[in-house]
């Protein structure tokens, strides 16, 4: 299945269609870790499988997803015979759509989305994935553009299941579609903008919010801090920079938006469970 891999980032070879790969996955072998910016979402159709991340060991059963968000490093430790299909789909087609942008943004690394973990859109995702595939593999005009609504609409249920979630966030407001629209274009901007001197105050002032209001609703919609969020689109960021050699990890740093050479070293530490060195080296290797 990995076809392209230097040290542990995959660089994923579309030759059906530009930008999508759907595989009818049946090979018994282990993936190493690696990681790859295209999205994946894969779903088991004869036996579980076991994805691992850098935090936790996923069990994805028969009929179950799993969204593989871009930029996150993963494996499979253990051959099972079986049969899974995985789709692969360039991310950069869907910068165009900012609230899908801003979706995968708010939304764990890697999500399951089983008969358990979202009951009301499992049904509807495993019907979309399997039209996905039969597109693919078929003989007709416009596939790219079927696949693409597809998954479009894969990820349209995902965002409006997690947001419904979030919003338990103000409900006492009265006004949770209007905060989620907010808050979904808040995260596109700081994704836009991230490399920049973006402070807490100035964020906090483009929704009209107090920043002690702010504050609470962004933690709410997103799980996270305002600071930690931004940190990590910078790390993202910082991760593609460390692809090219000629970049020194100074370069790399004040380019991603940090103020010191050491700042950038403990927060991509903290985030990414390695130096910007190492993680170069592992690409490298």
């Amino acid at each position: 299945m990995i076809e392209v891999l230097n040290g542990i980032k995959e660089t994923v070879v579309y030759k059906e269609l530009p930008g999508f790969k759907v595989h009818d996955n049946t090979d018994y072998e282990a993936y190493p870790d690696h990681w790859h910016t295209p999205i994946e979402i894969i779903m088991p159709i004869e036996n579980s499988y076991d994805i691992s991340t850098k935090r936790e060991v996923i069990t994805v059963q028969e009929g179950d997803l799993l969204l593989i968000n871009s930029g996150v490093i993963h494996g499979m430790p253990s051959a099972i015979h079986g049969e899974r299909l995985i789709l692969q789909a360039d991310f950069s087609l869907l910068h165009n759509v900012a609230d899908i942008e801003s979706t995968l943004s708010t939304i764990p690394q890697a999500l399951l989305l089983s008969p358990v973990t979202a009951p009301a859109i499992h049904e509807q995702l495993k019907i979309l994935m399997l039209e996905i595939y039969r597109e693919y593999f078929s003989d007709t005009i416009l596939i790219s553009a079927s696949i693409y609504a597809k998954l479009l609409e894969m990820l349209v249920l995902i965002g409006r299941e997690y947001a419904g979630k979030r919003n338990t966030l103000d409900m006492a407001s009265g006004k949770p579609k209007e905060h989620t629209e907010k808050f979904m274009s808040v995260c596109s901007y700081i994704h836009e903008h991230c490399t920049e001197d973006l402070c807490l105050d100035d964020v906090a002032a483009l929704t009209g919010f107090s920043k002690y209001h702010f504050t609470r609703l962004f933690k709410n919609f997103t799980g996270v801090s305002f600071y930690k969020y931004l940190n990590k689109k910078r790390i993202e960021h910082a991760e593609k920079l460390l692809v090219d050699p000629a970049l020194s990890i100074t370069e790399v740093a004040l380019q991603s938006g940090f103020s010191s050479l050491s700042a950038f070293i403990r927060m991509f530490k903290l985030i990414k469970d390695c130096t910007p060195t190492e993680f170069r080296n592992l690409y490298e290797d």
